[in-house]
């Protein structure tokens, strides 16, 4: 298939990036400093670190609605954080430039692929204030333009995979102690990333992002170490509630959503003769309109659900295998027609380390999903790891959407099983802690739902390999 040709500018700067990076790289000394930092001589109270990573994908078949064919993608994500220690109060500024090649006109390419150079951070953190959870507990309170990412990260995250990383501005609050315990409160509003549109997507235009002021969003999450010492020491308790506020704009239309979402989480981490379990689940409740569009005006009551239930053993033998059963459960809405609103939405939480690679695959996604499966993974040194996921996916609901896909069946005669999805990455440290390899594959086999589906996608699967350097600096 014809793929658009390489833009000589903007390649010339991708290039003039990695090379810069690796110039400093191989000029730093072996030190305590970054390698920017011993490069440039930093004084002590200026903090240097970023990446730059380059990825190239590959995808054989096409489960999307409106797409056919195989398709791939070059991308480059380079980031550069500054930080400046001025005492009680320090100062960050991070700077992010992602761009992209080779996408053609049916390439799902969106503002979560592309986003060239822009402020990813710009905030104040005081440091070193009173702590909430008790005697020798302290807290921070960072605000302006950040990433937040909390617990799991199922709720809210700062994606790795992702070419783009998300940024929210408002307050980020946590307080910790010397036993553990955390306590977050944020409140901030989501950063909308540009360009977002074709065909500057495909230039990478640069476009500054922009706050969604009318967008707010809520969270306060309490973390307690070690509940049961004698029993299950290193088992976590959690206990969160999120909220999302939203209202049209004339440059921004949303469904105008209204959520509260309460929840909790065990979480035991894997450890060798041990066994480990992150147990997950939310409720939903709230309003919205069905879309975004400004003439929709009826509103649905929302009442959602997520469930995530993983349990595993990490042997201590050659390679430390660990083995762990899972279950990912996120409601589907039954009945479009009834005034209720029961999908629960992916909206600001991660994907990837459950279920499986993104960017132009990742055809599962935490709504309607009903996703029993396993992982391995693997430890043999510490340059290697690698692990494999396998999920049976199945529609949580028959008559709802398979989301990622856009592939529906009202009626609910063309079954729940998406499909087998398998996933599996291997990672290796060409340079400890500096430069790492990463080689990854996923592959999805239609089941029913995805063979039977009216207009539903051609062949029998789909197969998906990406190879990726990053270098930290």
């Amino acid at each position: 298939m014809p793929f658009k040709t390489f833009g000589v500018e903007d390649m010339a700067r991708g290039i003039s990036v990695l090379a810069l990076s690796l110039a400093v790289y191989m000029a730093a000394n072996a030190d305590e400093k970054s390698p920017l930092e011993a490069a440039i001589n930093a004084p002590d109270w200026l903090t240097l670190s970023g990446e730059t990573r380059v990825r190239y994908e590959s995808l054989e078949g096409q489960f999307r609605a409106n797409r056919e064919g195989g398709d791939q993608l070059l991308l480059f994500r380079s980031l550069l954080l500054a930080e400046a220690d001025a005492g009680p109060v320090s100062f960050g500024v991070e700077f992010q430039d992602s761009r992209t090649y080779l996408a053609d006109d049916g390439t799902p390419l969106g503002s979560s692929i592309a986003n060239p150079f822009d402020i990813l951070q710009l905030y104040g953190q005081f440091d070193a204030l009173p702590g909430l959870l008790g005697e020798g507990s302290s807290s921070t309170l960072k605000v302006g333009r950040q990433t937040v990412s909390i617990g799991s990260k199922r709720q809210i995250e700062r994606v790795d995979f992702a070419n783009v990383i998300k940024s929210y501005t408002g307050l980020n609050f946590r307080s910790t102690n010397a036993r553990g315990d955390e306590l977050h409160a944020i409140y901030v509003v989501p950063t909308a990333r540009f360009p977002n549109t074709r065909p500057a997507l495909d230039d990478n235009e640069l476009s500054g992002d922009e706050e969604q002021w009318e967008r707010r969003i809520f969270g306060l999450h309490y973390r307690r170490a070690d509940i049961l010492p004698e029993a299950a020491p290193g088992l976590w308790a959690e206990l969160f509630v999120y909220g999302l506020e939203e209202k049209d704009t004339p440059a921004f239309q949303t469904p105008d959503r209204s959520y509260v979402a309460p929840g909790f989480r065990l979480y035991r981490a894997p450890k060798l003769n041990q066994w480990d379990i992150d147990l997950e689940g939310a409720l939903r409740q709230g309003t919205r309109y069905a879309s975004s569009d400004p003439t929709d005006t009826q509103s649905l009551d929302v009442n959602a659900s997520m469930l995530h239930a993983e349990f595993g053993y990490t042997f201590d033998v050659h390679w430390q295998p660990r083995v762990a059963f899972e279950y990912y459960w996120a409601s589907g809405d039954d009945d479009p027609n009834d005034l209720k609103f029961d999908q629960h939405e992916r909206l600001f939480g991660a994907r990837r380390s459950d279920l499986n690679n993104t960017s132009i695959h990742g055809p599962l996604t935490p709504a309607n999903l009903n996703a029993p499966g396993f992982r391995v993974e693997v430890k043999p040194n510490d340059r290697w790891d690698g692990r494999f996921y396998y999920h049976a996916a199945h529609l949580a609901s028959e008559t709802d959407s398979w989301v990622i896909a856009r592939r529906r069946d009202p009626t609910g005669q063309s079954g729940d099983f998406i499909g087998h999805v398998l996933d599996a990455r291997a990672r290796y440290w060409v340079v400890p802690k500096r430069l790492r390899l990463e080689i990854g594959a996923s592959g999805l086999i239609y089941g029913e739902f995805a063979k039977n589906v009216p207009d539903g996608p051609e062949g029998s699967g789909t197969v998906f390999g990406h190879t990726q350097l990053t270098l930290s600096f």
